[in-house]
């Protein structure tokens, strides 16, 4: 999205799990636009089921019904929007990490998303990222201010007091790890925060013909300083290729912003992603943009 913003001087100094130093003006730039409604055949509906499903089945009734009582507390999409300035996100992540991040122990294979704490920095255009997850008691604070800059709180809708934010990192810090709420740390400074999550597994998948391992993407930016430039679209074309390499089941990365947020729209667009069709959802009308494997290296 575009927004007004939080102070340019919303980031903190930078905090002692991140390291240290500054981050110049990138300069980076990007715009891009799309609309219309796919006809793409690609786009038909995936009939089977997710793996992770089955094997709660085959399990026994008992661990069946753990997972028709997740699905319902998970309730309806929420109606933020996903953006290159303000997003949206929902999902869980299991506890048991130590200091907010899991374990060095811990495999990859032990989640639904293939260990993102596990996935290290990545080289963008402007300078070494990483998405280190969030530990509630150190980045409350900074996502609380982000949550209640009146521009990104137009589509993610957690403007208030810290229980808000509070209440919502923790449903997905306490849950089946089908949710990875994160911090994005450009060159040692956390600038914006990002949710990667099993969008097939997700009710979100009740309204588009998602496919096995689909993953989705939540951005906002929090500085107005890193908005309007093309930084959102460096980082979630970045993001999604780390999402492919690192998860190799995975063919498509889909998020659905806002069809209102055409900043949002057009940094998806401008990141490499496609667009495949208008989705009514319970609290917005979105477009649904894809990133696919079989096209990272046309798009």
């Amino acid at each position: 999205m575009s927004p007004p913003d939080a102070p340019a001087d919303a980031v903190p100094a930078p905090l002692p799990d991140f390291g240290s130093g500054t981050r110049p003006d990138p300069g980076v730039d990007g715009t891009a636009g799309g609309a219309g409604r796919s006809t793409d055949h690609e786009d038909t509906l995936d009939l089977r089921l997710p793996d992770e499903l089955i094997a709660l089945f085959d399990a026994g009734p008992s661990s069946a019904a753990a997972a028709a009582a997740a699905a319902a507390a998970a309730g309806p999409v929420p109606a933020s929007g996903t953006d290159a300035v303000a997003g949206h996100g929902h999902g869980q992540r299991a506890p048991g990490d130590r200091a907010g991040l899991p374990a060095s122990g811990t495999s990859a294979g032990d989640d639904l998303l293939d260990g993102v704490a596990e996935w290290g920095p990545i080289t963008t255009p402007a300078g070494p990222f990483q998405l280190v997850p969030v530990r509630v008691e150190r980045d409350l604070p900074l996502i609380c201010r982000w949550m209640n800059d009146p521009a990104v709180a137009a589509f993610w809708e957690l403007a208030g007091p810290q229980n808000v934010t509070e209440d919502h990192l923790r449903s997905q810090l306490g849950g089946d790890r089908r949710s990875v709420p994160c911090l994005g740390v450009l060159e040692g400074v956390p600038m914006s925060y990002w949710e990667i999550y099993r969008a097939d597994l997700d009710p979100l998948a009740r309204h588009y013909p998602a496919r096995p391992h689909d993953t989705g993407i939540h951005l906002l930016l929090g500085a107005v300083s890193d908005r309007g430039r093309g930084l959102g679209s460096a980082l979630l074309r970045a993001v999604a290729d780390l999402v492919l390499d690192k998860r190799p089941a995975c063919a498509r990365v889909i998020a659905e912003p806002d069809l209102r947020n055409i900043p949002s729209v057009t940094a998806f667009l401008s990141a490499g992603f496609r667009f495949s069709a208008e989705m009514d959802l319970p609290a917005k009308r979105a477009a649904l943009v894809i990133r696919d494997r079989s096209l990272r290296d046309l798009m």
